[in-house]
């Protein structure tokens, strides 16, 4: 059945080591995606996700400026960071992975998603949503995202390892609302 993603309710999050004492924090504003999501099995649904890179916010416009110039996401030639699944593994009744391919600057790389299904409610408005959250670690050295400052004490401005953390509420789509009651 195809999900949308109710973007006021989700949120696409990360972190990184900021000189090797701290940890930035960020997300991406604007996301779209849908999600064919199986309700019955979900091993056979799918998700696909274009995130603006442009859309980046950590809350300092200097860095998000930098972090959208080609030293990072070079998000003027490369508008889009894109996921697509191309396999879901049910570990128990609220847990699985979602293992797929993340696309940043032309670069694609596999990555595998720890999920937890949070589970599904229906709305005051007559709408049907089922929530997820999801957790990853990328090395961001795997899709060519290289800068960095070597510092005097040692180490460097950057950390690679990225935390992601996604939180989705997803919407499904009135045809299929229809089609299941």
């Amino acid at each position: 059945m195809s999900w949308t993603i109710d973007p006021s309710h989700s949120q696409i999050t990360f972190s990184v080591r900021h000189m090797m004492i701290s940890n930035v924090h960020g997300r991406f504003e604007n996301f779209t995606g849908t999600v064919d999501f199986n309700e019955q099995d979900p091993t056979l649904s799918t998700v696909s996700v274009e995130i603006e890179a442009a859309s980046i916010n950590t809350r300092d416009e200097k860095r998000d400026e930098h972090l959208k110039s080609p030293d990072f996401f070079n998000a003027a030639e490369f508008p889009k960071l894109i996921f697509k699944s191309n396999r879901v593994e049910k570990v128990d009744e609220q847990h699985g992975r979602i293992y797929g391919d993340l696309t940043i600057r032309d670069v694609t790389r596999p990555v595998v998603l720890d999920v937890e299904y949070a589970g599904t409610a229906k709305s005051p408005w007559g709408t049907t949503s089922a929530g997820f959250s999801a957790s990853t670690r990328l090395n961001r050295k795997d899709w060519d995202l290289n800068w960095n400052v070597a510092l005097e004490t040692g180490g460097l401005l950057v950390g690679e390892t990225i935390n992601i953390n996604i939180d989705l509420e997803i919407v499904r789509q009135p045809a299929a609302e229809t089609a299941s009651a």
